[in-house]
């Protein structure tokens, strides 16, 4: 195949959704359906010891959750398209749903082309939903909607799309398949048992191909309209309808702006960029793995690159004699890769989310951004025996981004920021588990942690020597300003008039 042809077969994308609407499950029918897997795992059974594909951590597995993003590849023959008979290689990353992590789907929503939200149709569309389509507008990222759960008790089809148009802020048209001559809504309801073909009457599809537009693919690669699909993901009813027109219509990779120009992924020039790092991927050998989504070109095994760090930094050139790409946590090696793909590079440190890897153009891409935490603790050692252990967990899973490390410059305490309650019970047990360390928490009042910068050193080293019990410094050594309440932060905000509060912190 000709670099082009490679490119244009290429499908990434990720699964959103807010947590228990069935995201996992309809990940695992797709690879079901692509003959990645040939028994779909049980998400949730007490009785059944199959996991899922994509939740192989051992705290995902026992809690039934995803805690981390999985990446999965595989080749898929649509038998839809014969005029092309094309072989799409998909690269699926499914994300967590619990709101605790949702910063790290945030990441993988700017390494993806495009996006499939699935929604439980008892609950409609959910807060955490709502947000991670913000990112998704902004982006201007294709979204399809999978209503999930169609047959269970819950809202009907008109209630659930007037929910999507309302919450999410995108047209929609519902439909199970378009052929480009017009809308045919009926298949998927004709599929499965009597029961479901009852769900919606014919009178009811007229009007719903009266009501909603015929779908547009140029408006759909535009974000301005979503294509809904409904069905069971655990029946497998409407999942290969959804799979054969995904990959017919979604985008191929899409170009990517970096701060000196925007990359075409038809560039025969290899770009990429980190925006995942994932600690202890192999615990026996203690192995971190950087996330890298190909933005232009061929990646080659054994070839030298260039890091290039943040602007000022020194670039370093580098090369790689085991890139991988995934099924979850199984890896293989790979010798090349095309632009859209995601290759997993072995990390002894070098690495960071937001890295740019080039063939040797001096290029950074837009950073990634880290918010701050909403929750705060001291993290103290509980094993004085284990030290060594603690700070290597410690330091491994804070470059993984979903939970971030500062040192109060007051009393030098080592404190953990996180989003919420979930990611510091996740910490616990991976240090315990993964690093053999033991750890206890301290509760810390915190209202917020800014980052600060200013052109007046002058009034920045003031503001440093007189707040100095509310400095602590981040894990890239930058000054992190820790206000314990609204009030002290308004009143520094308003005593520095020079001095800048940033509330996210680019990676």
């Amino acid at each position: 195949m000709t670099l082009q042809e490679e490119i244009l077969r290429r499908r990434t994308f990720a699964i959103v959704s807010h947590p228990d609407a069935g995201k996992t499950t309809l990940t695992e029918k797709l690879l079901l359906y692509g003959g990645a897997i040939h028994v779909a795992g049980a998400v949730k059974s007490n009785k059944i010891k199959r996991t899922a594909t994509s939740d192989w951590m051992e705290i995902e597995k026992q809690r039934g959750i995803s805690v981390a993003t999985s990446v999965m590849g595989f080749d898929y023959r649509s038998g839809v398209d014969k005029a092309t008979d094309v072989t799409y290689h998909i690269n699926i990353l499914d994300t967590p749903g619990h709101q605790d992590f949702a910063e790290d789907t945030f990441r993988t929503l700017t390494a993806v082309d495009s996006v499939i939200i699935v929604i439980d149709s008892a609950k409609g569309v959910e807060a955490q939903t709502r947000r991670l389509m913000e990112v998704c507008r902004m982006r201007k990222t294709p979204v399809m909607v999978f209503m999930n759960k169609m047959d269970r008790e819950g809202k009907d089809p008109f209630d659930l799309m007037d929910d999507v148009e309302k919450e999410l802020g995108i047209r929609v048209t519902p439909m199970s398949w378009a052929d480009g001559q017009g809308l045919k809504f009926s298949e998927v309801w004709t599929r499965g048992s009597e029961q479901w073909e009852t769900r919606i009457a014919e009178a009811d599809r007229e009007l719903l191909n009266e009501v909603y537009p015929v779908f547009d693919q140029a408006e759909y690669l535009a974000g301005d309209l979503a294509p809904v699909f409904f069905g069971s993901a655990y029946k497998t009813i409407g999942v290969q309808e959804l799979l054969d027109f995904f990959v017919l219509n979604a985008p191929s990779p899409r170009p990517v702006q970096a701060e000196e120009r925007k990359v075409d992924p038809m560039e025969e020039t290899f770009t990429g960029f980190c925006f995942k790092i994932h600690a202890n991927m192999d615990p026996n050998h203690r192995s971190c793995i950087a996330f890298f989504k190909i933005c232009s070109g061929v990646f080659h095994r054994n070839e030298w690159y260039t890091l290039m760090p943040p602007p000022g930094g020194k670039p370093a050139t580098m090369r790689f004699s085991s890139p991988t790409c995934f099924m979850a946590q199984k890896k293989e090696t790979v010798d090349e890769a095309y632009a859209g793909d995601i290759v997993g590079l072995p990390d002894t440190g070098n690495f960071k989310i937001g890295d740019t890897l080039t063939s040797g153009e001096i290029l950074h891409f837009k950073g990634l951004p880290s918010f701050s935490p909403e929750m705060f603790k001291y993290i103290e050692n509980a094993d004085p025996m284990k030290q060594k252990q603690l700070d290597k967990g410690i330091r491994q899973l804070m470059d993984e981004g979903v939970a971030q490390l500062f040192v109060s410059q007051l009393n030098g305490r080592k404190i953990i920021g996180t989003v919420g309650q979930l990611q510091f019970e996740v910490i616990q047990y991976r240090l315990e588990h993964e690093y053999n360390a033991l750890c206890r928490w301290e509760p810390l009042s915190m209202y917020k942690a800014c980052w600060i910068e200013s052109d007046d050193q002058a009034e920045l080293d003031l503001f440093k020597k007189r707040k100095a019990q509310y400095m602590a410094l981040d894990k890239n050594g930058r000054d992190v300003f820790m206000a314990d309440s609204a009030y002290i932060l308004q009143v520094a905000q308003n005593d520095y008039p020079h001095i800048r509060f940033h509330f996210t912190s680019e990676f």
